[in-house]
């Protein structure tokens, strides 16, 4: 079984490079390969490029990006608050901006009075209702009643001078004056110690939260990822695209068995557990990017346990 627009591994061991002539002029997205058994890892990564670069849109909010909490950091430099199962949102003044760059097609009453001042925050319902946000807020036909439901959860202030010390009162203060009941501040509070935290995070997973958030009082607002922003999860998720297909033996003879994936700092492995027998008839296809668990990283930096949780859909 070939899967459409699909690069097919179906025996890494031994399979054999075979183009059909009817794929050749056909564009990347469509063509069907057999790959060489010992696919050298450059091939690989230059595909990769190719994938990551066609995917490329508008330009992208400039959002401040979380890392994995590590013992050993000053808990009472932080600030924390929960994780929210939501969807990244960035008020820019006049547009509710997805983390691509894309305009989420709200109604013009949800952003009426909101502030001209840049907002960064989620597209929260509640927990355990990230299928319900996504679907509603990426849809440009939903109804008033399925926005109603939604809530734009706001952790900061990215325009505003001086460190998240004094952009938190300064957020507080402005979320308060506005009085929109679907426009809230994330909750904020501190820890004593690691024991402390580690009993908020349990509080908030027993709930069916996705965890902690901790954010460093004294940093700035600036891009990229670095210790003033972390996460703390039971299990972490992070994203991969899809680089091949590998076909399943056994109970899953002619269907897929595996995605091949690379992370965006070039680490290639397989993903094979997690996906339902309709994914594995219809798998993500070739450039998706996909969101996966996992428990830790290896020495060489590679997801372990890695279990597929869904694609997730650019806009």
């Amino acid at each position: 079984m070939r899967f459409p627009g699909s690069f097919i591994f179906n025996d890494l061991q031994s399979s054999k490079m075979a183009v059909p002539p009817c794929t050749a002029h056909r564009p990347l997205k469509n063509a069907i390969f057999q790959w060489p058994a010992k696919l050298s890892r450059m091939r690989i990564l230059v595909l990769t490029l190719i994938l990551l670069l066609a995917k490329q849109g508008a330009a992208a909010p400039p959002a401040m990006l979380a890392k994995h909490y590590h013992s050993g950091i000053d808990l009472h430099a932080y600030w924390v608050s929960e994780k929210l199962d939501g969807v990244r949102a960035w008020w820019d003044g006049s547009r509710l901006l997805s983390r691509r760059g894309n305009a989420y097609p709200a109604p013009d009453w949800f952003t009426q009075n909101f502030p001209d001042t840049p907002l960064d925050g989620e597209l929260w319902i509640d927990r355990q209702r990230f299928e319900e946000t996504v679907g509603i807020v990426r849809a440009h036909n939903a109804s008033d009643a399925a926005w109603r439901r939604i809530r734009f959860m706001v952790f900061d202030l990215p325009a505003a001078p001086g460190p998240f010390d004094q952009r938190l009162g300064k957020l507080r203060q402005l979320i308060a004056e506005r009085g929109i009941p679907w426009l809230r501040a994330v909750e904020q509070f501190r820890v004593k110690n690691e024991n402390n935290l580690m009993r908020r995070l349990r509080a908030v997973t027993d709930a069916g939260g996705e965890g902690l958030m901790l954010h460093r009082g004294a940093s700035l607002y600036h891009t990229g990822r670095t210790d003033d922003l972390l996460k703390l999860k039971t299990l972490y998720d992070a994203e991969a695209t899809v680089i091949g297909h590998i076909l399943g033996k056994g109970k899953y003879r002619r269907l897929l068995g595996a995605l091949l994936v690379a992370t965006p700092d070039g680490k290639i492995f397989r993903i094979g557990t997690g996906l339902s027998d309709a994914e594995r008839h219809k798998p993500p296809q070739i450039g998706s990017t996909i969101t996966y668990r996992y428990r830790g990283l290896t020495r060489k930096g590679v997801p372990r346990f890695a279990s597929f949780l869904r694609i997730r859909e650019d806009f």
